[in-house]
């Protein structure tokens, strides 16, 4: 009877090889001043209005003329300085408003009692100027233009009214809603600008046209304002600047909204006594949210170099509002940094994502945290190694992945390196046996585990790599057997056994020659 050859075995178990990336991270939207270089052309101006300087001089006492209202209500409404064309420009505006205001003053029947004087402002600012509401005109100039006004704007060209006939006027706001009230040494009367019939709503009085001649009673249900507070004129002319910025990031256009809010922060540094409401955004923190939204939809448009730069670029002029840092900038660097590594390395980038690394080090103060930076150099070591794994072909290949293995040092995780380490282990003992038979990768494992210990992984591969040296032994074993050569069966069974004792495949051999041979 022929001895039957057996199959060897070669299915080996290795770890996982693939990097592991994290997931892509998105900025959505978060709602002082220092030295600082030229101004980048390519990003929003964070440098201000030189004009808004000016303007917060001016407007920061409550008695500042109607005439500076009205030039800093321009300005704000974004309005062309005179001679420059395009829209309406401010000095032919403020013609109007000054023709306005010397019409209102010189009229005869402007009544003298601050109550009557204010309800006939109303009228007459509605007869002439407001002709249809619309809830997103924020803008001075347009209500000369179209004659579209919302609260914001009524609320302003009242206000100046009001002021050059000499009313004290302050403005209202709610959580949705702008409006103004008047002070007449006895009672302060609120003013519904956006109704031609809003003057003290809740009280019914007697109406009467002087243009149709015709008389009769109307009457404005009162709102239950309960949350409101009272502004400064110059806070009030600052919702122009508010609803703009609003309107730019409703239709996406972050970047625009940014000088806007430098300018608002730049015109409201000087007031005297600053108001404190959820819903008079604070200018500092206002401005704070839009530099972050802008970042963000330069991270969530896949442009993460630009979003970088856009951090060293703005974080060193504004760290934060107040006192204290922004914690936002580095989660903000991170997310972007993480987002640019992390699409390198999967499109296997490695030594780019590493030169980004590099140059976040080189970045000064706009750098992730070392938390983060320990995350982002994990993912790249790992990939490196990764990388290199991949292109070993000899034992010194083999040898160096060790060595940075262990260079790696804490970057890596104990389990992380030992992962590494046995797939460099198995494959290079795949290698060795393939080129100079199973035992040759039976003894580089087995130096191996001694040299880093021991695993299941490696374990089983040891058994693997065995069983298969068995299986060359037996195949030799069973070639001289079948070919009647029983002397060198018998050498080939008695080294077999020596080096696997007790197999009992191997002593099956042996016990198979002896019957042949009796």
């Amino acid at each position: 009877m022929k001895c039957r050859a057996l199959q060897s075995i070669v299915v080996f178990g290795t770890p996982k090889g693939p990097v592991r990336f994290a997931g892509v991270l998105t900025i959505l939207l978060f709602f002082v001043l220092l030295p600082l270089k030229a101004q980048n052309s390519s990003f929003p101006n964070i440098e201000g209005d030189p004009k808004a300087r000016e303007y917060s001089r001016r407007g920061a006492d409550e008695t500042c003329s109607w005439q500076d209202l009205a030039e800093i209500a321009l300005w704000a409404s974004g309005a062309e300085a005179a001679g420059q064309g395009g829209r309406r420009n401010r000095g032919s505006v403020r013609d109007i408003i000054a023709g306005a205001v010397a019409d209102l003053g010189a009229r005869e029947n402007l009544p003298p009692g601050p109550r009557e004087r204010g309800e006939y402002i109303m009228e007459f600012m509605h007869r002439r100027y407001l002709k249809t509401y619309s809830a997103y005109q924020t803008l001075l100039d347009e209500i000369f233009a179209s004659g579209r006004y919302n609260c914001v704007s009524s609320a302003v060209l009242y206000t100046i009214l009001a002021s050059s006939v000499g009313l004290e006027v302050r403005g209202i706001l709610t959580r949705d809603h702008a409006f103004v009230t008047i002070n007449t040494g006895t009672e302060l009367i609120d003013v519904e600008t956006t109704n031609p019939y809003g003057f003290d709503p809740g009280n019914r009085r007697e109406f009467h046209d002087e243009f149709s001649g015709a008389t009769g009673f109307v009457y404005v249900p009162a709102k239950n304002y309960r949350d409101r507070v009272s502004i400064s004129r110059l806070e009030l002319v600052s919702l122009i600047l508010t609803n703009r910025i609003a309107e730019y990031e409703r239709q996406g256009r972050y970047g625009e909204a940014i000088p806007l809010a430098v300018n608002r922060a730049i015109l409201l540094a000087n007031r005297q006594d600053p108001v404190s409401s959820p819903f008079f955004h604070d200018p500092q923190e206002d401005l704070m949210d839009r530099l972050f939204n802008y970042g963000a939809s330069l991270i969530n448009g896949g442009r993460e170099a630009d979003a970088l730069a856009w951090a060293a670029f703005a974080w060193p002029r504004y760290p934060g509002a107040g006192s204290g840092d922004d914690p936002r900038w580095p989660q903000f660097v991170y997310a972007a940094l993480n987002n640019q590594v992390t699409k390198l390395l999967q499109s296997g980038r490695i030594t780019e994502a590493r030169e980004a690394l590099i140059r976040n080090d080189r970045a000064g103060d706009a750098r992730v945290s070392p938390k983060d930076r320990r995350a982002l150099e994990i993912l790249v070591t790992d990939a490196e190694l990764t990388e290199r794994i991949g292109r070993i072909k000899t034992a010194e290949d083999a040898e160096a992945v060790f060595t940075l293995i262990d260079q790696a040092g804490s970057t890596l995780s104990a389990a992380r390196a030992e992962e590494f380490r046995t797939y460099v282990i198995i494959n290079e003992g795949k290698r060795r046996a393939a080129a100079e038979g199973p035992l040759a990768g039976i003894v580089y494992i087995e130096e191996a585990i001694g040299r880093y210990g021991s695993n299941n992984v490696l374990e089983n591969a040891l058994r693997v790599f065995r069983q298969n040296q068995i299986v060359a032994l037996h195949n030799r074993f069973a070639d001289l057997f079948n070919r009647k050569d029983f002397e060198g069966a018998r050498r080939v069974i008695q080294g077999a056994l020596r080096e696997f004792p007790g197999n009992r495949q191997l002593q099956s051999d042996l016990d198979r020659l002896e019957q042949a041979l009796r």
